[in-house]
């Protein structure tokens, strides 16, 4: 049996247009899966499309704001209605707003929370009643080492990243106890640090961090792209169908140190 064959399994992609959702849904594609990438950057979900059609996946683009339930709603049914069913969730839209509780403002937290967590329960909202049809549904949300590990370093704290993200695990665990029953497994993925939009024009940049990530590290390094994938794959798969409720952190050992 290949547990990674996905030919017959739709896979629902939220924050496609850059980073891990886009190399996640390039792995779907890879895996044989007909993918639906969702993001507010139409253009960008557009060239990302493009590049899938020209390895020939199946893959097809729809416009959403996960923090607009109507626009939710809507793309659930427009997926249902083009590819007959949904069998993968893989939520990656989020954003990190730096500042600690002092120094943020609290519409800078609304958005966060909007983002990070209540994009994750509308998702889940509209998307698990029709993987309960079929008895059969896999959904991995995307939290973060920084659901578990904290800066002190005034340059880097990140109190509303952290919180949603530690939010994010705890609708994991409780959407997981009340699904199995249903034949659908959610899990969350905790990465490290990776190279991606979001972290190359920060993270990456800040030299201190760097060096002080890098000694700490017992990997020595941040993680590479496909490092992450072969985790998101897994816990997409059959070889995963006990297994939920679950943080796997891919951290290169960050978090054991």
């Amino acid at each position: 049996m290949n547990f990674f064959d996905f030919t017959d399994k739709v896979a629902v992609v939220f924050g496609a247009s850059s980073g891990i959702g886009k190399a996640a849904a390039l792995g779907y594609g890879d895996s044989g899966a007909k993918v639906a990438v969702l993001a507010r950057r139409k253009e960008k979900l557009d060239d990302l499309v493009k590049e899938m059609h020209d390895k020939g996946y199946i893959a097809t683009a729809f416009e959403c704001d996960v923090t607009s339930e109507d626009s939710i709603k809507n793309a659930a049914k427009e997926i249902v209605e083009k590819y007959g069913k949904i069998d993968i969730l893989f939520n990656n839209a989020g954003i990190a707003v730096p500042g600690s509780i002092e120094n943020i403002t609290v519409e800078q937290w609304n958005k966060s929370m909007n983002t990070n967590v209540r994009g994750a329960y509308m998702t889940m909202k509209y998307l698990i009643p029709e993987m309960k049809k079929n008895h059969y549904g896999k959904v991995i949300n995307t939290a973060s080492v920084n659901a578990v590990l904290f800066d002190k370093n005034e340059d880097l704290v990140r109190h509303a990243y952290n919180v949603s993200k530690s939010a994010m695990v705890g609708l994991t665990k409780a959407a997981a106890a009340t699904y199995m029953k249903d034949g659908i497994t959610i899990n969350t993925i905790g990465p490290g640090l990776f190279e991606t939009e979001m972290t190359e024009g920060t993270l990456f940049k800040h030299e201190g961090f760097m060096k002080a990530y890098n000694a700490s590290n017992p990997a020595g390094r941040p993680g590479k792209m496909e490092e992450l994938i072969g985790t998101i794959m897994y816990l997409s798969s059959d070889a995963s169908n006990y297994v939920t409720g679950q943080l796997i952190l891919v951290d290169g050992g960050i978090t054991l140190v």
